[in-house]
């Protein structure tokens, strides 16, 4: 069947060392993965399981480029995140299904119009306007997995204007890579193109135009971008 207007083709990151990219298909988000960063928001920790929120591939930003500061929001945050993508399908995974699942990691940045997510936490709404918008997926260039064998003990920061802001380490996290991808496989087949934002530490603060965030981990290439 002919469309009635062409449509854009699906983003691709790039890949270090590599003339051909990762094209994008879906993003997840996984939420208060980091304790610090739970009650740093004044929120309950919860252990029992992962929760999740999306962002549409078309908001993904790549590495050295600039933000737009977005409409309808006076308090844009910056989230510094292990990005994970998928390398073969994943549905209802068991523990031995996860070897060779990972194509690769980089640095992003899960950027949020807090104000919007505080009213609509209030209100009790969805907050899909606050997370999903242009841009709003930052995604540096992907490693892939077999370089970065020691990724599980990485450290990860986010300096703004050249001031670290954010530092938290991968272990610190609520629920590990490989416990994300078997929740998430529950409720979804996972396949090449899916990639996985797991989630950040705390130190989150907002930025104004102008500022300069480079986010930094261990073994990946640098995340820089420029708020304008």
């Amino acid at each position: 069947m002919k469309p009635v207007f062409s449509t854009s083709e699906p983003p691709i990151l790039k890949v270090n060392g590599k003339n051909h990219g990762y094209p994008v298909r879906r993003i997840f988000c996984v939420g208060r993965n980091y304790v610090e960063h739970v009650l740093e928001l004044g929120n309950k920790v919860e252990k029992k399981q992962p929760f999740y929120f999306t962002k549409s591939a078309f908001s993904l930003l790549g590495s050295e480029k600039n933000l737009t500061y977005p409409p309808m929001t006076n308090e844009l945050h910056h989230e510094v995140e292990l990005v994970v993508a998928l390398a073969k399908p994943l549905q209802k995974a068991k523990r031995e299904d996860l070897e060779g699942s990972i194509f690769g990691y980089a640095c992003g940045l899960d950027m949020t119009r807090r104000d919007l997510q505080s009213l609509a936490k209030k209100q009790g709404k969805p907050w899909d306007m606050s997370k999903d918008f242009d841009g709003s997926a930052i995604i540096g260039e992907i490693t892939e997995a077999k370089k970065v064998p020691k990724i599980k003990n990485a450290n990860l920061k986010l300096f703004l204007n050249n001031k670290l802001q954010q530092h938290g380490q991968i272990p610190d996290m609520i629920h590990s890579v490989d416990e994300i991808l078997l929740d998430l496989s529950k409720y979804t087949q996972l396949i090449p193109g899916d990639i996985i934002m797991t989630g950040t530490p705390s130190g989150v603060s907002s930025v104004k135009k102008g500022d300069l965030l480079v986010a930094k981990i261990d073994g990946l290439t640098d995340l820089k971008v420029k708020i304008t």
